[in-house]
Parts: structure tokens; sequence; C-alpha cells
């Protein structure tokens, strides 16, 4: 997520020794990789406008013995990043898939928000249509545990009105950027509330939303 401290030692053991690094961006990990003093590895790009192909291609190269490991640029591997169609294609073919944890926004948040989480729903990032995030609010208006959204710096004051709007404005929100980086903010309140607070707080950063079940109260 931003943290170089949090990458693990395993992880750092991994990304020295596989033959392939595939990732979002060559040029942000290859950036890291040198900032982390790591061994250069051949990389090449894995995201969203390729991933179908790519896929196949990379679960070829392990088929044939090479080692690949796959990141992304902010949190972790195919929960709402690239990722599922590798992992799918390799199971496919009988291959290992090994998971290396590490960062993720959504554990991270839930564990510093205050709000339940004895049980949630991931629903990654919604469509950019009002009518579809006003359909999903509808749909789990009274969803008896947290709703765990990830969205866009370019969307998330709107929605976060539509929030109030559709699931009234005492809704308890949770609504985090920059976890684990420098500007790291948490907006913890009623949704009128953080509202009113997103609109003189710099949207820059990436943002996960968490809705709290009808009548809680912090």
């Amino acid at each position: 997520m931003g943290n170089l401290a949090d990458l693990t030692d395993r992880a750092r053991a991994i990304l020295s020794a596989v033959d392939l690094i595939a990732c979002e961006d060559t040029r942000t990990t290859g950036a890291l990789i040198a900032r982390l003093g790591l061994p250069r590895r051949e990389l090449t790009a894995y995201h969203d406008h390729n991933e179908t192909a790519a896929a196949e291609h990379l679960a070829a190269q392990i088929a044939a013995g090479k080692s690949v490991a796959v990141v992304s640029d902010a949190g972790t591997p195919a929960i709402s990043d690239p990722g599922f169609r590798l992992v799918r294609a390799c199971r496919r073919l009988g291959l290992p898939v090994v998971p290396v944890p590490g960062a993720c926004a959504l554990a991270a948040v839930l564990s510093a928000s205050g709000l339940p989480t004895n049980g949630f729903l991931f629903a990654g990032f919604l469509p950019p249509k009002s009518s579809a995030r006003a359909a999903f609010l509808e749909k789990y208006r009274d969803f008896e545990y947290t709703l765990a959204l990830y969205e866009s710096c370019h969307r998330v004051d709107k929605f976060v009105a539509e929030i109030a709007e559709k699931l009234g404005p005492v809704r308890v929100l949770c609504v985090a950027k920059e976890v684990t980086k420098l500007h790291e903010t948490f907006l913890i309140g009623p949704a009128a509330e953080i509202r009113d607070r997103l609109a003189r707080t710099s949207l820059k950063g990436e943002f996960t939303v968490l809705i709290a079940p009808e009548g809680f109260t912090l």
C-alpha cells in the first residue's frame, strides 16, 4: 500500500529468487526493486488491459518450469487487482499457487475502523454509474454486517453523498485514504458528517469505504 517496511522478509526473498515478476506497471515495480536493493529480475506487464492473454502466457511459462511472482501496484493481487485470471489458469492446469500474505487495504481498514468485523461483505469497486450504486445501496440497505468497498478519488465524495441520501445521514461510515502512507487519514462518523468533512479534505489517493449495519453507533 505504500510503506516499504510492511514488505515481509518472505516477500523480499521470493522477489529475489523468482525467474519473472508480473506486475501492473514495470516502472513502478522496477523502482520498488531498486529501492529495496533486491537483485534485478525480468519484469513483464500484467494489468487490466492485457490480463486475459497474459494470464495464459504466464501459466504456460510456469508449466514449462519458470517461477513467477505477481505484484500489484498497491494492495494484494487478485483482490480488486489483476491476478484472478492467472490463478484460475494455473489451477486449471494443476499448477501450484502459493499466497504470500502482505499489505491489504481491506483488512487494514477493517481492523482499525471501530466498525463491526464479525462479518462483512466486500464488493470491490462499484460501477461508476449513479444508478448502479443506488441499486447496490438499496439492495444492501438492511444487510446485517459491515459493507466494504474501494472507491476512486474521482467519485468518493459523490458516493458518500449518495450513501447519506439513500441510507440516511446518521448511517455510520469509515472512509480511509492512503492507508500506511504519509497522509493516511481515517474519517469515521455519521454519513452526513463524513460528506461535509470530505468537502474540506484532499481527495488525492486510494480510498476504502466501510458502511456499518443499520442502527450501529460508535
